[in-house]
């Protein structure tokens, strides 16, 4: 009996030793500056963020719900679905440009963005909310008021926040599309160069 109890036991230890280290989630939940919009998917920002943190020893399974032309309302639905699919650890959300480009009143686009923060922590995930700011053309009152919807809001919240997701891409030609707006292929590392340190942090905490 003894020689069985033994076997049993070396049995399940070896099960326990050759587990997989479990996958945990990180959502991007964006518009067309985080889905690869005109590109292969390969060279969008955040497959190369999955690649990073893989290369990093980070067992995370990035999940992209980015979606070309969605607002922070469009945002709101596809999260809520998403929340209750997914055990997510991380969240980034990166919304509210379109939101901007239809002159959408900032308080809205604020509350919106509010409640998507809300949501993500009330699902236990941590959030990092990225920057977005508009072209010059649409008003230095308007823009004034939308800029400060990020910091403001991550300040009220207590959550991380980039300041600026395209500052490294917005004011170099060769990085941006013909259009202006979005990213070129060229400028996608830049876009992970920029989220990367605000997002290791999260990820050892």
């Amino acid at each position: 009996m003894r020689k069985l109890l033994t076997f049993l036991v070396f049995v399940l230890s070896c099960v326990v030793v050759t587990l997989p280290v479990q996958a945990r989630s990180l959502v991007v939940l964006g518009d067309s500056l985080s889905a690869a919009y005109q590109m292969e998917r390969e060279q969008g920002w955040v497959y190369l963020l999955q690649q990073r943190l893989q290369s990093e020893g980070y067992p995370h399974e990035v999940i992209n719900a980015s979606v070309s032309g969605d607002t922070t309302q469009n945002g709101i639905a596809r999260l809520s679905k998403l929340l209750q699919q997914v055990d997510a650890e991380i969240v980034i959300i990166e919304l509210g440009g379109n939101d901007g480009l239809r002159g959408t009143p900032p308080f809205a686009v604020k509350r919106n963005l509010n409640r998507l923060v809300n949501m993500a922590e009330d699902a236990g995930a941590k959030v990092l909310l990225l920057g977005i700011q508009l072209p010059s053309n649409y008003g230095a009152a308007y823009n004034k008021q939308f800029q400060a919807i990020y910091p403001d809001l991550a300040d009220d919240q207590g959550i991380a926040l980039v300041p600026f997701f395209m500052e490294q891409v917005a004011l170099y030609p060769e990085r941006m599309q013909e259009d202006g707006i979005h990213p070129s292929a060229q400028g996608q590392p830049y876009l992970l160069a920029t989220v990367w340190p605000y997002l290791e942090i999260l990820l050892e905490e």
